[in-house]
């Protein structure tokens, strides 16, 4: 069973079936138990030239990633910040952002954490696809333009994504410094949970958009009939440098869709109630409601749409 895509979940409304429960719980166990991949096998998908190729702002070298010394990873600080929505701030707030019956918000501490800047992007997925051979289920996601996001992709896809590139990473040479050292330190490539990807769009301050307390034509790409480059609203008032939290596609997360308050601490527990994964920032062809910074939807995990794709971070291992 999958939601009506591209909205809100209200958890009152969207029950799971049994068989949909057994395919997330699977897919969580499959990917928690799956082996790393060995040095031979890592070395098969190292890139073949170690020069610098950059292109747009682009390393067709590296995966076609971006060309800066961590490869697009922009740093989160560690903190507190503020999660959900009070309807007596936000007028637009569904009830599935209020952390509790007194709709009120929450606070949350999260250590540093590093988010990539743009969303994954055609040219990407496809280097993906052709050094590891994952299956191709639709092929519309082969034929994004190269610096488009990605999309037609489910969460198994995203997440496989995230664990090929954390070891072709680890592989390659041609890797900067900067980010190789993090990697050596315990960094991994992955997902965002909801709670790390929204405090990357709004910020310490509790803003309802990542620019702000108003909706802005020229801050991201919604109310329209497709995608854009990835990077090509400028954002300035954004709280990172980091670009698309806010319209263009929706992007998976590696958090069940579970009602408030937010923790981690019960995700393996919640796949056998829940059989929906968490999507944030709304996406091209949605309204003003859905492309806040505290909006909250739900898919399927085998769910291709072409409204959603996905964005990586390096978070702290295990």
């Amino acid at each position: 069973m999958q939601c009506d895509l591209g909205h809100p979940v209200n958890q009152s409304q969207w029950g799971v079936g049994a068989a949909a429960a057994l395919l997330v719980g699977a897919t969580w166990t499959a990917l928690q138990l799956a082996p790393e991949a060995s040095d031979k096998e890592r070395a098969i998908v190292a890139p073949s030239n170690a020069s610098a190729d950059v292109r747009d702002g682009f390393r067709a070298d590296l995966w076609h990633l971006p060309a800066d010394d961590l490869a697009g990873f922009v740093a989160i600080p560690e903190g507190t910040f503020t999660m959900g929505s009070h309807p007596g701030v936000d007028s637009l707030a569904f009830d599935v952002e209020w952390w509790g019956e007194g709709r009120v918000q929450g606070i949350v501490h999260l250590p540093t954490y590093y988010v990539a800047r743009f969303e994954v992007t055609g040219a990407q997925y496809r280097a993906f696809i052709q050094a590891s051979g994952h299956t191709v289920v639709d092929p519309a996601a082969l034929r994004v333009s190269p610096d488009y996001p990605v999309t037609n992709v489910s969460w198994t896809d995203a997440v496989a994504y995230a664990r090929w590139l954390d070891q072709a990473l680890r592989a390659s040479s041609g890797v900067p410094e900067p980010l190789t050292r993090l990697l050596g330190e315990g960094w991994r490539v992955d997902l965002l949970d909801e709670a790390q990807w929204e405090k990357a769009a709004r910020g310490t301050d509790a803003r309802i958009f990542p620019w702000g307390s108003e909706p802005r034509a020229d801050r991201a790409q919604f109310r329209t009939r497709g995608t854009v480059r990835v990077g090509t609203f400028p954002c300035p008032e954004c709280a990172y440098p980091i670009s698309d939290l806010a319209g263009n596609v929706w992007e998976w997360t590696r958090s069940p869709y579970q009602a408030y308050p937010f923790t981690t601490s019960d995700d393996g527990a919640a796949l056998g109630a829940e059989a929906l994964w968490v999507m944030r920032g709304g996406s091209f062809g949605d309204p003003e409601q859905h492309i806040r910074a505290a909006n909250r939807g739900g898919a399927d995990p085998g769910a291709r749409r072409p409204f959603i794709g996905f964005r990586i971070a390096l978070v702290p291992g295990p």
